[in-house]
């Protein structure tokens, strides 16, 4: 069945890019609405944005949507992550600025919240995408690919000359409230040595040590330290599962990346969908939703951030 939240969730804080405070309502919506937000500082009708592949237009550093009038939002992954990894379907997402506040770097709380509000089962099939074909993309040293698999699976690598990330790698069987019980707290990260180089081009105008890891060579700057020994990549796989949900549907597959940012997985996602015989979209039975991303997860289950 489909699913949404039971009432709405509010949630407020800053941009990371743009340094702006915007206040975020997650509201309940109807079957095969799919996920949306809706900018209420817009006063024109063109203030919907569907969370779809289609709106995807190019940006550093993060996931902007775009709709057709020009009205965008942008750093929506660790939001999209959340509502994926907690197996909500249907949301209209009211926000009254452009860009997600990014809370504390993860979707730790997006997550916390989520699952305290409640989800609400709706009486409506819920489809799928299930992967038929090895679909790959890639650029320079950088690549993703989708492998047919019977579940959702994940696995990611990443390699930095910084002794603090080094080379990371990780493997998740995402069924069953993975996302939440391992990879939900793994906050944002960047080298020292580039905050100031993103600034002068507009970017991490609101990051701080209380949103992101920074590392500079061995060391974490940010107070506290890692969560996780390995969270740089299991970030990057919360990013990789926020980003695919702008399939618009779960995907039954193995979702493979080495160094892949979110332009990567665009790409992997646009070439997936170029071909009709490397998917088949399908009514899920109860085995495959009792093992997609966030069926039946609690809130008990949450990982615990340090």
């Amino acid at each position: 069945m489909q699913t949404t939240v039971s009432k709405p969730i509010t949630f407020e804080g800053i941009g990371l890019h743009t340094g702006l405070r915007s206040r975020l309502t997650v509201l309940p919506a109807n079957i095969n609405f799919g996920i949306c937000f809706k900018r209420t500082d817009i006063q024109t009708q063109a203030k919907y944005i569907p969370a779809g592949l289609a709106n995807v237009v190019e940006s550093q550093l993060c996931t902007r949507l775009e709709n057709s009038d020009g009205v965008s939002v942008s750093t929506i992954e660790h939001l999209m992550a959340a509502l994926v990894g907690c197996g909500v379907n249907n949301v209209l997402l009211e926000i009254d600025g452009p860009e997600v506040p990014i809370l504390d770097g993860s979707a730790l709380v997006f997550v916390k919240e989520i699952l305290k509000t409640g989800i609400k089962l709706q009486k409506q099939p819920l489809k799928a995408i299930r992967i038929l074909k090895t679909v790959e993309y890639k650029q320079e040293l950088a690549w993703a690919k989708f492998e047919p698999s019977i579940n959702s699976k994940m696995s990611f690598s990443i390699e930095f000359a910084e002794e603090a990330i080094g080379t990371q790698s990780k493997t998740l069987d995402m069924s069953n409230g993975s996302f939440v019980r391992e990879l939900c707290d793994s906050r944002t990260f960047c080298r020292y040595s580039e905050v100031e180089a993103m600034r002068t081009k507009g970017l991490a105008l609101g990051g701080s040590y209380e949103n992101a890891v920074v590392v500079d060579g061995n060391n974490i700057l940010s107070p506290g330290g890692l969560r996780h020994f390995d969270e740089p990549v299991r970030h990057k796989m919360l990013d990789a599962l926020g980003d695919l949900a702008l399939a618009e549907y779960p995907i039954i597959g193995h979702y493979v990346g080495y160094r892949a940012g979110h332009g990567i997985t665009h790409g992997l996602l646009r070439n997936l969908f170029s071909d009709k015989s490397n998917f088949e979209i399908f009514s899920c039975d109860k085995e495959t939703i009792d093992n997609l991303p966030g069926t039946g997860v609690k809130l008990s289950e949450v990982c615990k951030a340090i």
